[in-house]
């Protein structure tokens, strides 16, 4: 009797969890853009007080960055999105190795290769809302 009283009255699913809306790589991109700004910024200053400054930020905005991939890997994209771009695993790996480097390195390149990745994450992501 209370397994029937508590059942649910209708079943509801959704790909990810929450309705979409709440995923977005926007977050990644704009961290990764911090991690790029502050390298450059290190690069064209010699105080030293301003650069340890700049390190301190970089890998915070680097570890933001990572921590929104990694949702959109977990929370977001789900088998069908898997088995339409097989290579997607690969590519949020790369893109987590590459915000690591970009993490341990004041070379803006590093930076530009993160936002290069994330950029591909980008374009499978909008692909999957459209279909």
């Amino acid at each position: 009797m209370l397994t029937r009283l508590f059942a649910p009255k209708a079943k509801v699913s959704a790909h990810c969890d929450l309705p979409c809306g709440v995923y977005d790589p926007a977050q990644a991109r704009i961290e990764a853009e911090s991690v790029k700004a502050v390298q450059e910024k290190y690069q064209a200053n010699e105080d030293a007080d301003f650069r340890a400054r700049a390190i301190t930020i970089k890998e915070q905005r680097a570890e933001l960055a990572k921590h929104h991939v990694s949702v959109l890997w977990s929370d977001y994209f789900k088998p069908p999105h898997f088995e339409k771009y097989p290579q997607l695993h690969t590519l949020v790996n790369d893109t987590l190795k590459a915000l690591s480097a970009a993490k341990a390195s004041n070379d803006p390149a590093t930076g530009q290769k993160a936002l290069e990745l994330i950029a591909e994450i980008d374009r499978i992501f909008w692909e999957t809302k459209a279909a």
